[in-house]
């Protein structure tokens, strides 16, 4: 019966192979995947967009939902999700997972019925960095269903995501010994005037990871060194995913970078890691889980892992960007990297590109500039960029409009011939450069690294501090940057410099946004 049922493209769905992919042979038949089904919410999100939460009034003047509000309100119908586990039912398929809050289910079945389900063809592709299981064109859903679903993800498993962090070429121990680019977070705190007296306590800081691992002995090492208390790292396990020490050499520099830098600020705050394959099913169901967890339940989320916007679908992109939507309103703030490959964002096209998921307008961009210090006093702080594959991501959006809070910021037209005026990116900077970068331990190893993979945490902890200080959450803090704040001194310009195609300048800037912070100015600004 399930092969009468007419099936219509969904909107948004469409891959086309990786370059230098190429066919090897059709997917098992028998092969046993899970894919992530994203349904409508049960009522707009536009009324979301205009309350006091997502616009530029201070924290003491916000009331956020609690997360079983938001999931009654806007969470999925029930009737919705009933419609799709029929769906299944008649498929062969079952419903491993079904959240209303996370508009989600997730589906079991083999190759064969999961094809037969959604109308497409499963195929493994080799490419010159490893192999992945993929489609061309769109998937396909019941007529019925297209009001319903937004978005399937999981058929195909391509790497998605690049973690945003540098090794310094000079050994760390030499580094050490000269004196010069070694930081340690809480050094990085004192240049950077975060509040004293602070340690986050009370605050959930979730961390999100598209692979890798963390060993504890190395925590350990590390804190024990700095003085400061072993965090005790949870960790959420997502679509399957470990925490899966390698080498230094892959994720696990990005996975200890994020724990060291963020749990480093905030040492009294917890640190969870929510583990999740690197596919765009894997980030959207581990940001999904992070935002609508009702056992940690994060105040602050960091993403240190993105890739060019052109390189995402389009479900994909709306998905995410409406999760952080939904993060906003429940006063979780979303830090994400803005990538370190400048304005190019290393698509190598000749285009500009801006990383996503930090082009959304409902995350914080973060992105990197170059230090010098002397203790606590900067001597120079610049826009860091040693070469087009090393350099902070910023630009202007392709896909995103220019947001409401960003039109006085004087956001530039896009470079490309489109000249698109899109959201601005990044929103806030702070030290990248890996040759100015941060001392971390990666197993059993010290290296220094940067990226913009440091600044995520950098500002994730940051914001730790001042929830505990405010008694309240700081939220979605892009609208107060570019409104309410806009004129306190919370961020020092960085004037010199370019990411390529763009270039610094007073005020905001498509390479450093409005530049790095002065925690105290920030708390007193938000404290008014």
């Amino acid at each position: 019966m399930a092969s009468h049922i007419r099936l219509v493209p969904l909107p948004g769905s469409a891959r086309t192979p990786l370059p230098d992919a190429h066919v090897v042979g059709p997917t098992a038949l028998d092969e046993r995947l899970e894919v992530t089904v994203r349904v409508r919410p049960r009522s707009s999100l536009q009324a979301l967009a205009t309350s006091k939460t997502m616009t530029a009034h201070l924290p003491r003047e916000r009331q956020y939902m609690s997360r079983d509000d938001y999931a009654a309100r806007h969470g999925a119908d029930p009737q919705d999700l009933d419609a799709v586990a029929a769906f299944a039912k008649r498929h062969g398929l079952t419903v491993v997972e079904s959240s209303s809050a996370r508009r989600s289910l997730v589906l079991s079945g083999t190759v064969a019925a999961l094809s037969n389900a959604f109308g497409v063809v499963l195929e493994h592709y080799e490419h010159p960095h490893g192999s992945y299981r993929g489609r061309t064109g769109v998937v396909h859903v019941p007529a019925y269903l297209a009001p319903i679903v937004e978005g399937v993800f999981g058929l195909d498993d391509r790497p998605q995501c690049q973690p945003h962090f540098q090794r310094c070429k000079t050994p760390a121990a030499l580094q050490t010994q000269t004196g010069n680019g070694v930081f340690t977070p809480p050094q990085l705190a004192q240049v950077y005037h975060f509040p004293t007296g602070l340690a986050g306590q009370g605050q959930c800081l979730a961390l999100i990871e598209l692979g890798g691992g963390y060993r504890q002995a190395d925590l350990h090492a590390y804190f024990t060194a700095l003085g400061l208390p072993v965090p005790a790292v949870q960790m959420v396990l997502v679509d399957h995913a470990h925490n899966r020490p390698t080498t230094s050499d892959g994720p696990d520099s990005e996975v200890m970078l994020d724990i060291e830098v963020a749990a480093a600020i905030a040492p009294q705050a917890r640190i969870v890691v929510y583990f999740a394959p690197n596919t765009e099913q894997g980030l959207l169901d581990a940001i999904t889980k992070a935002i609508h967890d009702t056992v940690y339940q994060p105040s602050i989320i960091s993403i240190s892992w993105g890739a060019p916007e052109s390189q995402w679908t389009p479900q994909a992109l709306q998905q995410i960007d409406q999760a952080f939507q939904a993060a906003a309103a429940l006063g979780v703030t979303v830090c994400c990297a803005s990538g370190d490959n400048g304005s190019g964002d290393g698509a190598h096209d000749g285009q500009a590109h801006v990383d996503f998921p930090a082009s959304s307008p409902w995350a914080l961009g973060c992105g990197g500039t170059r230090l010098d210090a002397r203790g606590a006093t900067v001597t120079r702080e610049v826009v860091w960029n040693d070469s087009p594959d090393s350099a902070t991501g910023g630009g202007v959006s392709d896909v995103f409009p220019l947001p409401q809070w960003q039109q006085g910021a004087q956001v530039p037209p896009s470079v490309n011939a489109s000249g698109h005026r899109g959201r601005g990116v990044p929103d806030v900077a702070g030290d990248a450069d890996p040759a100015t970068g941060y001392r971390v331990r990666v197993d059993g190893q010290d290296y220094v690294i940067g990226g913009t993979s440091a600044v995520a945490p950098l500002w994730a902890g940051l914001i730790a501090l001042l929830n505990q200080h405010l008694g309240q959450p700081v939220g979605y803090l892009n609208p107060l940057l570019y409104e309410a704040l806009a004129s306190q001194n919370v961020c020092r310009a960085i004037t010199t410099g370019s990411n390529g195609a763009y270039a610094a300048r007073p005020g905001w800037d498509a390479c450093t946004g409005w530049g790095v912070p002065d925690g105290t100015k920030l708390l007193q600004a938000l404290s008014r």
